[in-house]
């Protein structure tokens, strides 16, 4: 079982020294999985554009413009606090009643939380429906799942290269809805201005266009997509056994769908503590810091971009922060498409990893750049550059993800735990991302309050940077030996040494101006 795993490596993890023939993909399936990757991007984007000015509307804040930021946090970090609590369940649920019951449930409880978002007036009730949506929501994790299912190691790569179309889609869908569908009475008054509902709720025409799309896609999942787990349990029998605490699964045998090898056919799901192995809690370290890293770096650029230019943002408006999330969606699928299967297959996950991960510190740098160069020429050529540069920066590090897909499925001890060893890696990487979007938030904040360090988000962002490129160099220690630091990661090391000595040199000059809250 270790052995199967083991041999599977090579072609997962590093550049093959002979080419393998490459089993074709099954598109029949895969273009269903592709389109269910779109709810929690699509969801999540419809709202990401206006969240800062809805929680100005609801006065939560008191009129504290620095505040905004850290109740944004809050309002992103309650999803993925529900998350954390449920999707381990959900996932290892799915190894014995299938996948495919747990995505229509998830994309229920999705679009039904759109709705209640854009019915909320409180901030209480804003988190309630993340919440709601953060519980139920297991189709990233299935998709990955399934993705693992019909797909063997010579054709896996190339199947996560596609995952950059629903993602670009989504985004780019997603942040246009939210930018241009928020307040429409008063943006489009000739069309929505009588409408009393769209007064008294500025934000439900951007959450019900989303709910939409999502409900269209759950009709689509049931009619279209097929089972991918071999044998199901019935949910009583699994109750019985005291949740999961044995398992009861069948002998199992491959659906016509499903890729299977043949010594995994009889395989059955482990229990928990036989999944906390040394392989898989690299690889959960691994993807936790680079989510940790990605989840602050996402939260703080909206707020940033709507910030006042004296308070260290750039003062754009809804719908410019929209388009500009569009267009970066739009070239991280465009790049991802083209370009990832062939790095992976020229480089290897390991090398293209590293690369994207130590992408961060630029990332980190171009803030107070942009923000220095607004202050001192308003918002000109130059600044648009350093947003264009840093937004290009970003789709190295979304390539991140694609190879940690496959460093999970080359830790998993068998096949029928796939969906649990996924899921173990996923509530790591939720619990990151209550973290990171919260913190950075908050500390995104308190560095423009009056007294404060201007530059601690700065610091703060470098250090989670540095996390993240320690653990993914333990992981592949961990998996490689020697090997890993005779080749390409000793290059990648010395490399991100460089860009940090650099930026810790230019990271203590003197801030010539202060940043103060206007009275």
């Amino acid at each position: 079982m270790i052995a199967l795993q083991n041999n599977e490596e090579t072609p997962l993890l590093q550049r093959p020294e002979q080419p393998t023939a490459k089993t074709p993909l099954p598109w029949d399936q895969l273009w269903i999985l592709l389109l269910l990757e779109t709810p929690e991007f699509l969801s999540s984007r419809t709202l990401t554009p206006f969240i800062p000015q809805l929680i100005r509307d609801i006065g939560v804040t008191h009129g504290d413009e620095s505040q905004v930021g850290h109740y944004a946090g809050i309002l992103e970090s309650s999803y993925y606090a529900a998350h954390t609590l449920t999707i381990f369940h959900w996932s290892q649920l799915s190894d014995h009643i299938g996948r495919k019951p747990v995505i229509l449930i998830a994309l229920l409880a999705i679009s039904i939380s759109m709705l209640s978002f854009g019915l909320s007036k409180t901030f209480f009730a804003l988190v309630v429906s993340r919440v709601v949506s953060g519980a139920f929501d297991a189709s990233d994790s299935m998709v990955k799942s399934m993705l693992m299912d019909i797909t063997d190691t010579t054709n896996m790569p190339k199947a996560c290269s596609y995952v950059s179309i629903p993602w670009t889609i989504a985004s780019a869908v997603g942040s246009l809805i939210g930018g241009s569908l928020s307040r429409p009475a008063d943006r489009f008054p000739n069309i929505f201005g009588r409408s009393e509902l769209l007064k008294t709720y500025p934000y439900l025409l951007p959450c019900s266009v989303s709910a939409f799309f999502i409900s269209t896609i759950w009709l689509v999942t049931y009619i279209r997509l097929k089972e991918s787990v071999s044998t199901r349990t019935p949910l009583w029998e699994l109750i019985k056994g005291g949740f999961f605490g044995q398992s009861y699964s069948k002998p199992r045998q491959p659906l016509s769908n499903v890729i299977v090898d043949p010594g995994e056919v009889k395989s059955k799901p482990l229990p928990l503590c036989a999944l906390l192995t040394s392989k898989i809690l690299s690889a959960t370290a691994s993807y936790a810091t680079t989510g940790l890293f990605q989840m602050g770096f996402n939260s703080i650029l909206p707020v940033f971009y709507a910030t006042p230019i004296e308070l260290g943002g750039l003062s754009l408006d809804p719908p410019r922060i929209g388009a500009l999330l569009a267009a970066s969606g739009i070239i991280q699928g465009i790049f991802q498409l083209l370009f990832y299967a062939r790095l992976n297959d020229r480089f290897g996950a390991r090398a293209v990893h590293i690369t994207g991960v130590s992408s961060g510190i630029p990332i980190v740098i171009l803030f107070p750049v942009a923000n220095a160069l607004a202050r001192a020429y308003g918002i000109g050529m130059a600044v648009w550059l350093c947003v264009v540069v840093q937004l290009m920066l970003k789709t190295s590090l979304i390539v991140c993800f694609p190879c940690i897909t496959l460093f999970v499925r080359a830790a998993a001890p068998n096949r029928a735990s796939l969906g649990a060893t996924n899921g173990i890696a996923q509530v790591a990487v939720a619990v990151a991302r209550i973290i990171g979007p919260a913190s950075a938030a908050s500390v995104f904040s308190y560095s423009l309050q009056e007294g404060h360090n201007a530059w601690s988000i700065y610091y703060f962002l470098t250090a989670l940077v540095s996390l993240a490129k320690v653990f993914v160099v333990n992981f592949l220690e961990y998996l490689f030996g020697d090997e890993f630091r005779s080749k390409a990661g000793e290059k990648a090391k010395t490399a991100f040494q460089h860009a940090y000595v650099n930026f810790s040199h230019w990271v203590p000059m003197e801030i010539s101006s202060r940043r103060k809250i206007p009275s």
